[in-house]
């Protein structure tokens, strides 16, 4: 007996005008969603990025001091690519994050200053389904990302942000987290793919760091970009798993 065919993915809300992206490394993004933010941001929508820590630790053949400013380079440019002009680091460092109160103190206090209606993260759930094991800071960042949205909207939690000036936010909608198992929503990206794989290859020390097939950005974006369009019935797109909040 044949396995059933996954159902649909149901298309994404897009009647919003601003989304505040925080995710654990730079390349995140880029990793299937940077297609979907050169929609939003065509669409004359803007996205804020938030790079929990500056992905140090990720080429194996550089220090992590030297590692930090080329990975910062690399995202910025990146993101330009995708039309946003805004990144941020918090310096946590990468490979070793913990879920935690000050984690969520600091993404409470970004959600605070830039004031979304939809929070974009990566997939914070143990796996990628079956049995492949999701990384403890996509974890980690992913969770309290959760928590912090609902944190930057209680003025009695984390009092020390009022007192810095940035008053309590109860405008984000939902959550949305890429790369998800549980993904039911998609959005077309057919006529951004290529910029999504232009966003993608701009980490050019860290794809030649990396290696392998995830290094190969066209045709790794491809092979999921066609996944998730077939279910949406497009040739493109984007799944996110949308966590409601009101």
């Amino acid at each position: 007996m044949s396995d059933q065919a996954p159902p649909p993915f149901e298309p994404l809300d897009e009647d919003w005008q601003t989304a505040l992206a925080v995710v654990a490394h730079p390349d995140d993004m880029e990793y299937g969603a940077a297609a979907a933010v050169a929609r939003w941001t065509a669409q004359g929508k803007r996205v804020v990025y938030v790079m929990v820590t500056s992905g140090e630790a990720g080429i194996d053949s550089m220090d992590p001091q030297e590692c930090r400013p080329v990975r910062e380079a690399e995202q910025i440019a990146s993101a330009a690519l995708v039309g946003v002009d805004t990144v941020e680091f918090l310096g946590y460092p990468d490979g070793t994050v913990e879920y935690g109160l000050p984690l969520r103190r600091d993404i409470a206090r970004a959600v605070r200053r830039h004031r979304p209606e939809i929070v974009l993260t990566t997939n914070y759930r143990d796996t990628y389904g079956g049995s492949y094991p999701n990384q403890a800071d996509h974890i980690a960042v992913g969770r309290a990302t959760l928590d912090a949205v609902r944190d930057a909207g209680n003025r009695w939690v984390f009092r020390e942000l009022v007192d810095e000036g940035h008053q309590p936010w109860n405008g984000v909608r939902q959550v949305w987290a890429a790369g998800s198992p549980e993904a039911g929503h998609a959005v077309d990206t057919t006529e951004t793919f290529a910029a999504g794989v232009a966003s993608l290859e701009a980490h050019r020390a860290y794809l030649d760091g990396l290696g392998g097939d995830m290094a190969d950005a066209a045709g790794f974006l491809d092979s999921f970009g066609r996944m998730a369009g077939s279910r949406l019935g497009v040739r493109y797109a984007s799944s996110f798993e949308v966590v409601p909040l009101r």
